[in-house]
């Protein structure tokens, strides 16, 4: 067995062969549910801007929780410690 019939993993005609089966029971399933290549495309793009556009989204309600308890929590602890201070 050659070095190219290793990589491809058997001969380059049944290679062939099974990708244009594959190929076309693809295309059969793709046309059943109508979808084209670029609704694909698409999807994935949309799929990625979705958790870009999540992730952006997590951290502004983190800032903003973060925001809110140290509306509390600082000047609490300015007095407290300005309380214990003159002790």
């Amino acid at each position: 067995m050659s070095a190219f019939d290793r990589f491809l993993g058997d001969s380059p005609l049944r290679v062939l062969i099974k990708l244009i089966v594959i190929s076309f029971l693809v295309g059969v399933v793709m046309h059943a549910f109508g979808w084209s290549p670029f609704d694909v495309l698409y999807g994935i793009r949309d799929f990625f801007l979705d958790i870009w556009n999540m992730g952006f989204r997590a951290i502004e309600r983190f800032v903003g929780y973060f925001l809110l308890g140290a509306a509390i929590v600082v000047p609490a602890f300015i007095i407290l410690r300005l309380f214990s201070y003159r002790r």
